[in-house]
């Protein structure tokens, strides 16, 4: 934050003075005169104090609009576009001294890099297995797999779909208000619901009714459900099974006509994961840089920048959410909302501390991007996304987007010198899904 005191020279004040009560003895009504003929003397003891406060408004406004609009006032001291200047304490007229009043306001803030070579960070080793491979084609599968009804009289298994009815029950064997659910649809073993009632449904058949108790530890997932033992009624009401491809040369034709066999399927696959791995393994290198980096380069951020990052936050979880961040506002109580802007505000700090560190070194550094790297950075988009240039191209073209593709290139420029500039060890090794899901 910045305090910039200003000072109007007591001549610009009076000459201020001066103008506003002549334009008024011009063009006010006042009773007993007429228009344009009302004596300066009889408009100052009517209105003094509206045209003294009138002048300062005027005053206050100019003065700190040709500052601010002044090519010449250094660039670093111009407030942030989202924090308006206020008064530090609103001052009063007074024709026979100069006007000195101060504006408060938060500025963009100023990284003083420290160490941001030699350090060591560690990342798993982790690399793409047949078992990953196998794991996705399964997921790929499932996604294909065909449900149909199981025949009467066939028990509930591992892996079926199951639609059940389903209430809590009172000592008394009463239904708890409010604890019942209809048509409630999951898959046997996939632990999908808040009972963890899986195992207590295989075996049952359509139509059957149990009463299952549940004894919840103290550490269970769901808090409401920890430490509690319930009696919860079931009732299984249809029951269907999954019908699974087999995997063969036809089966990967219908995953996508442009796969004719089951090993192009699965390089296509490994491909992928891999392609996702890289990804993964290089933001992980690169946030574990900077918060080394962090770590010697604290950042003073201001609290308009911070807040400012909150609310986009808040407009994407509206968009999420498909609705305008004026009625997402209106579905949230102001103490819940603070709550969420609270849990989010560490991370916030810490990614603005990131960028504007990121983004000091990219200058600092002199990371520029050519033409020629522009277009070498389109073509390698487009080859990995499996579209054209020209849509590339127009997609950087977009209001909004333009500036990112230089970013980008910048930033990869970046990322390669801090891998030079330090050291990446493996550490211990990770399952594939394990690395990428956590």
């Amino acid at each position: 934050m910045i305090k910039l005191t200003i000072t109007i020279p007591k001549h610009e004040v009076c000459s201020e003075y001066e103008k506003l009560v002549t334009n008024y003895c011009k063009s006010l009504p006042v009773p007993g005169f007429r228009r344009g003929k009302v004596p300066k003397a009889v408009l100052e003891k009517k209105f003094g104090d509206t045209l003294r406060g009138e002048t300062l408004s005027s005053l206050l406004e100019n003065a700190s609009d040709t500052i601010f609009d002044d090519p010449q006032f250094p660039q670093n001291d111009r407030p942030l576009s989202y924090s308006d200047p206020v008064i530090e304490k609103q001052p009063v007229l007074d024709l026979n001294n100069d006007l000195v009043f101060s504006l408060l306001y938060d500025v963009f803030p100023q990284v003083n890099l420290g160490k941001w070579q030699g350090f060591e960070v560690e990342v798993p080793d982790v690399s793409v297995t047949e078992e990953d491979i196998h794991e996705e084609l399964e997921r790929i599968r499932e996604r294909n797999a065909v449900v149909q009804d199981k025949n009467d009289g066939d028990s509930a298994a591992k892996g079926d779909v199951v639609t059940i009815n389903y209430a809590e029950l009172t000592g008394a064997g009463e239904v708890e208000a409010g604890s019942e659910r209809q048509d409630f649809v999951f898959t046997l073993g996939s632990g999908h619901n808040l009972f963890k009632f899986d195992e207590d449904i295989i075996g049952m058949k359509k139509g059957e009714t149990r009463t299952v108790e549940k004894t919840y530890p103290e550490s269970f997932e769901y808090e409401e459900l920890a430490g509690k033992t319930k009696n919860i009624r079931i009732s299984l009401t249809a029951l269907k099974e999954k019908l699974f491809p087999v995997l063969d040369d036809d089966f990967a034709q219908d995953v996508d006509e442009k796969y004719h066999t089951l090993d192009e399927l699965k390089n296509s696959i490994r491909q992928r994961l891999t392609k996702d791995l890289e990804k993964h393994l290089r933001n992980l290198k690169l946030t574990s840089l900077l918060d080394k980096i962090m770590e010697t380069t604290p950042v003073d951020l201001p609290e308009s920048m911070i807040r400012y990052q909150l609310e986009i936050q808040w407009k994407n979880l509206a968009h999420q959410m498909n609705m305008p961040a004026d009625v997402l506002t209106t579905r949230f109580t102001k103490a819940n909302a603070d709550e969420l802007f609270d849990q989010w505000r560490p991370d916030t700090r810490k990614s603005l501390q990131g960028r504007l560190i990121m983004n000091t070194l990219i200058e600092e550094l002199g990371f520029t991007a050519s033409d020629e790297e522009k277009k070498a950075h389109i073509a390698y988009i487009a080859a990995t996304n499996g579209s054209s240039t020209e849509e590339v191209v127009a997609h950087y073209n977009k209001e909004g987007e333009r500036d990112y593709l230089e970013d980008e290139i910048k930033e990869q420029k970046l990322f390669e010198r801090l891998l030079a500039e330090n050291h990446v060890k493996l550490g211990n090794k990770k399952n594939y899904f394990e690395f990428i899901r956590k």
